[in-house]
């Protein structure tokens, strides 16, 4: 293997800074000004702790917007506020995350999950 080889690309080593702490199989936003990746914690990591986060080659079962009626490939944006996935049609407010993950499955008014694919690919942070 290459000497200066740090990790594989998919799941990196990300310090938890949001002044909470994430569950295992949360939703973490990676970025700043204006570029985001959406990664899942794969473990629980506590505020100010450093942790495995999944931003590349997965699907996950996330929260969704319980309104939202998402088709099958769409992309899907993150709505920070809800702590959920929304449809493409929503509008980004302040912390969203838009076209950075792609919805597996269409799911319809007052489902509560959706199953999303990690793209690897930084959204746009709202």
């Amino acid at each position: 293997m290459a000497t200066n080889h740090v990790q594989c690309g998919n799941v990196i080593t990300w310090t938890n800074a949001t002044g909470g702490d994430i569950a295992s199989g949360g939703v973490v936003v990676i970025g700043s000004n204006g570029d985001a990746l959406i990664g899942i914690a794969l473990d629980a990591i506590a505020n100010g702790e450093s942790g495995q986060v999944q931003i590349d080659d997965g699907v996950f079962t996330v929260p969704k917007v319980s309104a939202a009626v998402i088709a099958q490939g769409e992309y899907v944006i993150w709505d920070a506020s809800a702590a959920a996935f929304d449809d493409n049609a929503a509008t980004p407010a302040t912390g969203d995350v838009s076209d950075a993950v792609i919805a597996m499955e269409a799911a319809g008014n007052a489902v509560t999950t959706i199953n999303v694919k990690l793209i690897g690919k930084p959204g746009v942070l709202a």
